[in-house]
């Protein structure tokens, strides 16, 4: 797997995202909202690669999944830099639109962005040695906490008969990965404590 292939594939999805926003939408304020919108939801087969690289290598050892793990960290970049996109586009919606995020959305998306930026940063290994177990504990924190809120925006689209099908999808692909995590997890867990 190309080096730089998970950065293309989040530029070439951002950029496509704001254009089909714009193409799509009734009139130049619709087209910023799609763009806002489908900004977000192309970060998350990029966030969910990076989120289960190392358990998808645990169930299916291949030439995939170690391509997976040794492209993770370009796959996190790639999530952040659509991601950044996504903060350019909503932050233009909302100034057109005239409508002001309310407080929960700016300290909670504040925070997942903070949190975004800080896995970005800290994404080598000098970093990692640096901060030793700190690392861990960021990029851990940061990659659920993102996932957290991931479920809340899907989960609000639940009750929406125009969109809760874009709900269902996102809740049940953002579930379905938790579960695999912790599967793998626990089976890595109980195959050490055998030996």
């Amino acid at each position: 797997m190309c080096r730089a292939l998970p950065l293309l594939a989040g530029l070439g999805l951002s950029i496509g995202a704001v254009g089909l926003g714009f193409l799509a939408g009734s009139d130049h304020l619709e087209g910023a909202r799609l763009a806002a919108r489908w900004t977000s939801r192309v970060g998350l087969p990029l966030f969910l690669i990076a989120y289960l690289a190392s358990s998808l290598h645990q169930i299916c050892r291949g030439n995939l999944t170690k391509a997976l793990i040794r492209r993770r960290r370009q796959w996190g970049l790639a999530f952040a830099w659509t991601h950044s996109v996504h903060l350019v586009a909503l932050t233009y919606f909302l100034a057109i639109a005239g409508t002001p995020p309310d407080v929960v959305t700016i300290l909670g998306g504040g925070l997942a962005y903070l949190l975004i930026y800080l896995m970005a940063l800290t994404s080598n290994n000098w970093s990692m040695k640096k901060l030793g177990a700190k690392w861990k504990y960021l990029h851990s924190f940061g990659i659920h906490y993102i996932w957290f809120i991931y479920l809340l925006t899907y989960a609000g689209r639940l009750g929406d008969p125009q969109m809760s099908h874009i709900g269902i999808i996102g809740v049940g692909l953002l579930v379905l990965a938790l579960l695999l995590r912790l599967i793998t997890r626990w089976r890595k867990k109980s195959s050490s404590e055998k030996r």
